[in-house]
């Protein structure tokens, strides 16, 4: 535990240093010639995915900086998807970004630095080190939002986001200054070993700093009642942005949560179980009802994240079964698992609207998308494959991650039936909104003026997109593999 023990931060170590190298070439790289900075920064993040791959296949569990962070089988899961979606989120952006004066280095290097922040947070067993990985996530974010110096609605949408982002940041930094005056201690596993023991100062303290730290983690999942900003920066920022704050920040985000509540303040599950209860029902039935009159593609699915964070949310609060504060690992994998499936249809679903902007032209509204069956097939397809995911409706992988959500509410004695059939309704209403836009597409004729010719795309992004779309129904149709992922990785990270 007090080894420096670098090699456990192995791939923050060669993504810092990547990026830093990147942003040093990057000066030297003219405009012209800006796809050999997307190059490296693909292999850069291929390298990553590598090195993180490494650690998982050989189940390591390593801990470094002497116990501050820790690598596990956990994290080494969540920073390969987090790695896959920042590289299908730069793979969907080339041609939008390209019309619109974004394609430079300050995409790339703020992407990789937005990842190495996801990366920090998702090891931390430190409440310093989680603060450290959050701000350096959410600066690096800010930055992103407000690429667009020419655009108002960017610049409006950045500046809500970096005051809430504070503000929520505030939260989290004084609910854990709390658990410190409360415990002595800053290390998550000596957290939990004090509250175990008994030896903490006060359990009014504690209650009270994990109310905080619930506040904090809330507004970083984007759930009701800190939501304010998801659809105002959904529709504000580059729309390769809002791909990227909808989908890889929620892997770091479900990891803190799970590092903070389960791993040190399990002892107190009973408080913080009740708060998640409240954060999920409102979620569920606020993300999902005002999804229903929304217009606007990107808000649509700023509110059906909202209700899909609200889903993850019961699978966490599904741990704590009659009272039992040592729960099993599968209503923890079961978040695990529904927290990637939704990251990898998110990705999709913007990649679409990327496909589809042209220069001058965003593809926001979902009337946008009419008649697209007739001018791509193909592309309707993998939309509707990524709305069905995203509704939860069979074969597609979407259903399966709601349904284990399900198992872990209805498990043996946990007194949650009601919460279960709650979910479902809620589910039902999601459902409409998004077979509306499979009817837009296959049903509606197509807006006056709207263009006919074939939709035009990399060779790459033509086949990220297929891979995307066609990997929701093939892990519906033999879930088996990913969910043994997950549970494995979830047992031997509570195990270890």
């Amino acid at each position: 535990m007090n080894e420096l023990n670098l090699f456990a931060a192995a791939p923050e170590i060669f993504l810092l240093a990547a990026t830093c190298a990147l942003l040093v070439i990057d000066l030297f790289i003219a405009d012209a010639r800006r796809n050999l900075s997307y190059a490296l920064t693909l292999l850069v993040l291929a390298v990553t995915a590598a090195i993180c791959w490494f650690f998982l296949a050989n189940d390591l569990i390593l801990y470094a900086f002497g116990g501050m962070y820790v690598s596990d089988p956990m994290a080494n899961l969540l920073k390969l998807f987090a790695t896959v979606g920042v590289a299908l989120v730069l793979v969907y952006a080339q041609g939008y970004a390209r019309e619109r004066g974004l394609w430079q280095g300050e995409l790339f290097t703020l992407s990789l630095f937005a990842l190495l922040g996801v990366f920090v947070m998702i090891s931390a067993n430190n409440l310093l080190v989680i603060y450290l990985g959050l701000e350096l996530q959410a600066l690096a974010l800010y930055a992103l939002v407000a690429l667009r110096r020419d655009d108002a609605r960017a610049s409006e949408a950045a500046m809500k986001y970096f005051v809430l982002g504070a503000l929520a940041s505030g939260f989290l930094l004084y609910g854990m200054s709390m658990l410190y005056g409360a415990t002595g201690t800053l290390d998550i596993n000596e957290l939990a070993r004090t509250i175990a023991a008994g030896e903490a100062v006060s359990r009014a303290a504690l209650v009270l700093g994990t109310v905080f730290v619930v506040a904090g983690l809330a507004f970083k999942l984007g759930v009701v009642p800190f939501h304010m900003w998801v659809p105002d920066v959904y529709q504000g920022a580059p729309t390769p942005v809002a791909a990227l704050i909808g989908s890889v920040p929620k892997l770091a985000a479900f990891a803190i949560a799970f590092r903070l509540l389960v791993e040190g303040l399990l002892q107190i599950a009973i408080d913080w179980h009740k708060m998640l209860l409240v954060l999920a029902v409102a979620s569920l039935v606020i993300g999902n009802l005002t999804a229903i009159a929304q217009s606007n593609l990107k808000r649509m699915l700023a509110y059906s994240t909202i209700a899909q964070m609200g889903f993850m949310l019961l699978a966490m609060l599904s741990g704590v079964v009659g009272g039992n504060v040592f729960a099993t690992a599968g209503a923890y994998s079961a978040a695990l698992f529904y927290v990637i499936t939704y990251a990898l249809a998110t990705l999709g679903a913007f990649g679409i609207i990327l496909l589809l902007a042209r220069q001058g032209f965003e593809c926001e509204q979902i009337a946008d998308l009419k008649g697209l069956n007739r001018r791509s097939p193909w592309y309707a397809l993998v939309m509707l494959m990524l709305m069905f995911s995203l509704a939860g409706i069979p074969p597609f992988v979407g259903f399966w991650a709601k349904l284990i959500v399900l198992q872990a509410l209805l498990g043996e004695g946990s007194g949650m039936v009601w919460l279960a059939v709650l979910a479902v309704l809620a589910s039902l209403v999601g459902a409409y909104y998004y077979v509306r836009v499979v009817k837009v597409m296959y049903f509606d004729e197509p807006a006056p003026g709207a263009p006919v010719t074939a939709i035009v795309a990399s060779g790459e992004m033509r086949a990220a997109l297929s891979v995307n779309g066609f990997l929701m129904l093939v892990l519906g149709i033999v879930p088996q593999y990913l969910l043994a992922l997950c549970t494995s990785a979830m047992i031997r990270t509570l195990g270890g």
